[in-house]
């Protein structure tokens, strides 16, 4: 008998049919971030990441071209099982033959090679605003700025994206996912909270004025609690960002690491279930502060996808992925964390949640906790092995990408 069918027959004991967690598993689709690979710098500006951003470490290899992260993602993603989509910022543009658009004059003709990458591999496409590293970020302030030009700039290239993300869902087929986040706010205790939130609720209201297909583009905001010379206040928090997306009917996009470090958004998933239709989810690991390290089997990245998988929210969570480390080599970093995402949620999906749910309702709270302990040594590692088996993609990857880094990454 083999690992698996042990496995197999030790959760059926549990009432937990691993066959049907593993084709569910086959189904979620994970929205992979292309800035793992470059170091969020993009091709369109030479400027120095700002606006809250940093990335830190010099392992060899980054990606300086599109062929050369297009290359990596291939590589990552033969190594990552199940289905993805591409998560690209509008900083990736790709100008051709000396063509240069700044970012308010963006056309989806600057991303056909994205497109052609991702329609050869049969993904679709979510796509990101890129409103840092740019001269047009003045003071620390986009959208919510006192300056009228620079609003007017970046309601501008908010709306190309919008443009451009209905673009990718009419060539892919698949909807695409486009999220707005803005670095906007202020080193020290600012004299007036209100101004700069009006102003950034007045652009939003400029962007999303312009018609598209809702059905094509889910249009969502992202908060943020915090960042790098934006310690005292940003405008876009939660509060703010959550209140919006009611406003105007589109998608609230949380962040595990834009919140206080006692803040959980696994605990935050049920409520926003119950308000909203669909929710989105950058995926991270926070290290006292939203520092974006690579996403670990840990706690609270397990407790997201429980709260995904229990509540029945597969067809409404949208989920992707964001870090970026530089000090660790960069492909073993989009498929460590990538298959944390993917383990997370098989993990969830091997739970009697049904069961635990009952035990709960009857204030069965012993049963339950010895249930919970019980689920936590349950053979999990052999039905991920199965699953990366029928997959074809190998159990272990270090080999296979410290190949790729001795033949390409150091050669660059």
């Amino acid at each position: 008998m083999t690992a698996y069918e042990i496995a197999k027959n030790e959760y059926a004991a549990l009432g937990v049919d691993t066959e049907s967690a593993i084709e569910k598993l086959k189904n979620i689709t994970v929205s992979v971030h292309c800035w793992q690979g470059d170091d969020v710098t993009g091709f369109d500006s030479k400027e120095a990441l700002s606006g809250g951003i940093q990335t830190t470490g010099n392992y060899p290899g980054k990606a300086t071209t599109p062929e050369q992260l297009m290359a990596d993602i291939d590589k990552a993603f033969s190594l990552i099982p199940g289905k993805k989509k591409l998560n690209l910022h509008a900083s990736y543009a790709i100008f051709e033959d000396g063509e240069f658009a700044d970012r308010d004059a963006l056309k989806p003709s600057h991303f056909s090679k994205w497109v052609e990458f991702a329609k050869a591999r049969n993904m679709g496409i979510d796509f990101n605003p890129t409103l840092f590293s740019h001269p047009m970020v003045k003071d620390n302030l986009t959208l919510s700025s006192p300056d009228e030009n620079v609003r007017k700039f970046w309601i501008e290239h908010c709306r190309r994206c919008v443009e451009i993300s209905e673009y990718f869902a009419n060539e892919t087929g698949i909807p695409c996912v486009m999220n707005i986040w803005i670095p906007d706010g202020y080193k020290d205790i600012p004299a007036d909270r209100l101004a700069p939130r009006k102003r950034f609720k007045e652009s939003l209201d400029a962007i999303l004025d312009m018609p598209y297909d809702k059905s094509k583009v889910y249009v969502t905001l992202e908060s943020k609690v915090f960042g790098i010379g934006l310690e005292a206040y940003t405008v876009g928090s939660a509060e703010f960002a959550l209140s919006y997306a009611d406003y105007k009917g589109i998608t609230p996009l949380m962040d595990n690491g834009h919140y206080h470090p006692t803040e959980m958004v696994s605990d935050k998933i049920s409520s926003m279930l119950l308000f909203h239709d669909k929710i989105a989810l950058h995926i991270t690991r926070p290290m006292r502060w939203d520092s974006d390290h690579v996403v670990l089997f840990d706690d609270e990245t397990k407790e997201i996808a429980k709260e995904i998988v229990r509540n029945d929210a597969l067809d409404r969570v949208f989920i992707a992925t964001d870090y970026f480390d530089a000090s660790i080599n960069r492909i073993s970093a989009w498929i460590t964390g990538v298959r944390n995402v993917k383990k997370a949620l098989l993990f969830a999906l091997l739970e009697p949640n049904a069961k635990m749910q009952a035990l709960q309702e009857e204030n069965a709270m012993t049963e339950l906790m010895v249930l919970q302990e019980e689920m936590k040594t349950a053979p999990f590692g052999a039905v991920w092995n199965e699953y990366l088996r029928r997959e074809n993609t190998s159990v272990s990857y270090i080999d296979e990408i410290k190949k790729y880094e001795k033949e390409v990454l150091v050669n660059r």
